[in-house]
């Protein structure tokens, strides 16, 4: 444990791992030694913990300033880093906020004045205290844009750069992600003092469960019907992805009027209702959450079996970030695409750099089986 007998003993005693992941023994060192870096790193693969701990080695809660940002694009992913962050400063004198969107800004208000040692903040949000003043920025040392590829992308930037250039003189800026393009890594390099690169791949990880990754030909009016069909399918825990809002609340609706066992997040739902979603999901009372890639960013929920593309996404590094979450920690797992006709050709350009070739499945009698339409003829024949 290399990077451990480096850290406080009260981090020490709370690190309760097995293994170390390959991001944490090259991102925590770096960032101990004051490095600005630009991390990228497979969905879960424990990029929180590896800028978390450097931080929490580094702040004084003894003082009463604001010394460390934590900028998230998404309300669950700031949920997500909060917990962990609580989980590893219980007991200190470190104090913890989030400042997000879609909650009481009173109160976040209130909490900032106490001059917590780390805010944990969304782009939208924070921007609002800045122009308001509220949000002091001079004494903030440690910044990271967490899913940096979102928070770097146009929408946010100018946020984004206006929350670093504001921040102290001496500040150390980390983004990371699991997916980083070139042009993300050139805005990231103008904002970062000299960043280092560091790349973690998916076979470097530890050993992982198996992942296949399959395809059912269909036409894009019955998506939905075999959402209903996968629903029902026991055992089943499914993410299931849609690129566009509007044809996922009209599939939400329709699954809803047909009683399908699913759950849906997205951005036009407030924060009670996400946690509700998340929460039915989490502990099994639907089997299929369907999301926006934006709400479930970040999402971290154990026992997914399937990722389900209804839609295929724009760009493979979009195909890839769904798909990690899938396997996780040695456990199987299938990345299912429902794949219209005016979609093959980009699916099949992507899936050449996967490690196997999906599997043509099709649903036969309540189960997905592997083959096509042709298989189920020939089949029906020799009954």
């Amino acid at each position: 444990m290399s990077f451990i007998n480096e850290l406080k003993k009260e981090l020490q005693d709370k690190w309760k791992f097995d293994t170390e992941m390959p991001v944490q023994t090259q991102l925590i060192p770096a960032m101990l030694e004051g490095k600005d870096v630009v991390a990228q790193s497979p969905t879960g693969s424990g990029k929180t913990l590896a800028y978390v701990l450097p931080i929490l080695e580094q702040v004084d809660g003894s003082k009463q300033a604001t010394q460390a940002l934590i900028v998230a694009p998404s309300q669950e992913l700031s949920m997500q880093i909060l917990e962990v962050l609580r989980e590893w400063t219980a007991g200190t004198d470190i104090t913890v906020t989030q400042l997000i969107g879609g909650a009481n800004m009173q109160r976040q208000l209130e909490k900032l004045k106490k001059k917590p040692t780390i805010v944990v903040g969304t782009p939208g949000r924070l921007n609002e205290l800045i122009k308001a003043k509220k949000l002091k920025l001079h004494e903030i040392r440690y910044i990271v844009l967490d899913e940096g590829d979102q928070l770097l992308a146009r929408d946010h930037r100018t946020t984004i750069k206006s929350l670093i250039e504001g921040a102290n003189h001496q500040r150390q800026v980390v983004v990371v992600s699991a997916t980083i393009t070139e042009e993300i890594e050139l805005v990231a390099s103008r904002l970062m003092k000299e960043p280092i690169r560091i790349q973690v791949n998916h076979d470097e990880l530890p050993a992982q469960g198996k992942v296949v990754h399959s395809f059912v030909k269909i036409e894009e009016r019955d998506k939905t019907d075999m959402l209903r069909r996968l629903a029902h399918t026991e055992g089943l825990k499914g993410l299931a992805f849609v690129n566009n809002l509007d044809q996922l609340l009209m599939k939400e609706n329709k699954l809803k009027f047909r009683e399908a066992n699913v759950v849906a997040l997205h951005s036009d739902m407030k924060k009670e209702e996400r946690k509700q979603a998340i929460n039915a999901f989490r502990k099994g009372e639907a089997n299929i959450l369907i999301a926006s890639d934006v709400a479930a960013r970040g999402l971290d929920i154990e026992g997914i079996t399937h990722v389900i593309h209804v839609d295929v996404p724009h760009t493979i590094e979009q195909y890839l970030h769904r798909s990690g979450r899938a396997g996780r920690a040695g456990a199987d797992g299938e990345i299912l695409t429902l794949l219209s006709y005016m979609d093959e050709k980009n699916f099949k350009k992507w899936t050449k750099e996967l490690p196997s070739k999906p599997v043509q499945k099709v649903w036969d009698r309540g189960v997905l089986i592997e083959g096509s339409s042709k298989t189920l003829q020939q089949r029906g024949k020799k009954k």
